[in-house]
């Protein structure tokens, strides 16, 4: 038998190798993955991303997350205020001769560690129950010196308050010093209680801040609220705050720079930046006209009456190839959950046939 036959059937089985699909790749091919969508039974719909479809996606419901709400900023007393589980000091001054309220030659009495009850009263000898809570540590003190003038009339009173657990709030991690705070006066935000705490540590990830108060729960980012101070909420007696990193997370497959789990890094992330966190696609694998990214919608997203997909799963296209493409990718944004998959390009298989072909062509030679 000749060489040259030998070459011919050698080609032949490269070719067969590529036809059985069965060549060596990491990644799927565009047409294998949206194969079958324009059919009546298909569980799946494709959508280009193009200028033309980004106004009609926005309308979709988003997925892979929970929506929490958030509280606006509000203005309160600058002042303290006395609430239950607060400590009073009071000192009580009076220069009668023969005073009820004072021991013989004392000039002053002191009523230390006077714990405001669940009620709000303090109770002080010779005047009984007296309500301070929801008074300044003034008022309390000017209420408290009327109603020693009826024992005493020269009576003085000094009065010092120390916060308890209704008036302060716990940051609970995501910080440097977690921790429970005293809340100074009513305007006490969100900020001013994460500086308290020595400021949010620097490895986080796109900090987000969850505020918990009573039963309900709040969530926003940090550089939503570095940005916007309306949203710098005033904080209340007993509101917790827990600091952590992003949790959303998109995944990559395929032919990209990295195959991994990625989070976000920022509070929107759009098509061309989850590329660029990836690493981009491998230029000598990537189909550049076939970067996909897979989403799953809930069933409730096909109802009638409002816009969203055709089917619950969903493949959007993204042509990096042409300047339409381009933009658009950069105005699509990436939901939590969705897959980002780089196919392979037609090109790879070929490149892999004529590696083969010449594998085989030195095997020969060497024979």
């Amino acid at each position: 038998m000749s060489r040259l036959p030998k070459h011919f059937i050698l080609i032949a089985l490269a070719l067969t190798l590529a036809a059985c699909g069965n060549l060596p790749r990491g990644a799927a091919i565009q047409s294998e993955i949206t194969k079958g969508a324009d059919t009546p039974e298909a569980d799946f719909a494709v959508y280009p991303v193009t200028k033309a479809f980004l106004s009609s996606v926005k309308e979709w419901p988003s997925t892979g997350e929970r929506k929490y709400g958030w509280l606006q900023h509000s203005t309160g007393s600058n002042a303290q205020i006395i609430r239950p589980g607060d400590t009073l000091n009071v000192v009580i001054w009076d220069s009668a001769e023969n005073s009820l309220l004072m021991g013989p030659g004392a000039r002053s009495t002191n009523l230390s560690g006077v714990r405001v009850s669940e009620s709000g009263n303090i109770f002080v000898p010779y005047v009984g129950k007296v309500h301070v809570s929801g008074r300044t540590p003034d008022s309390a003190r000017e209420l408290l010196q009327r109603q020693l003038e009826t024992v005493s009339p020269g009576a003085q009173v000094q009065l010092n308050a120390l916060e308890g657990r209704t008036n302060s709030i716990d940051v609970v991690s995501g910080v440097r010093s977690p921790g429970n705070i005293k809340m100074p006066d009513q305007n006490f935000s969100v900020l001013a209680a994460i500086s308290a705490a020595g400021g949010v540590n620097n490895s986080m990830v796109n900090p987000q801040v969850q505020l918990i108060r009573g039963q309900k729960t709040y969530r926003t980012s940090l550089s939503k609220l570095f940005d916007n101070p309306k949203l710098d909420t005033r904080l209340s007696g007993g509101d917790r705050i827990i600091v952590e990193a992003d949790p959303r997370y998109f995944l990559s497959l395929g032919a990209t720079g990295s195959e991994s789990q990625f989070t976000f890094n920022r509070d929107t992330v759009s098509a061309l930046d989850a590329l660029s966190i990836i690493g981009g696609v491998n230029d000598s694998r990537a189909n550049p006209q076939g970067v996909l990214i897979l989403r799953e919608y809930p069933a409730s997203a096909l109802a009638s009456g409002q816009r969203g997909p055709r089917q619950q799963r969903v493949v959007f296209t993204i042509d990096l190839t042409t300047s339409d493409g381009l933009f658009s990718a950069r105005n699509f944004n990436i939901n939590p959950g969705d897959l980002v998959l780089a196919t392979e390009s037609p090109v790879t298989n070929v490149r892999t046939i004529f590696g083969l072909i010449g594998s085989a062509f030195g095997v020969i030679n060497n024979i």
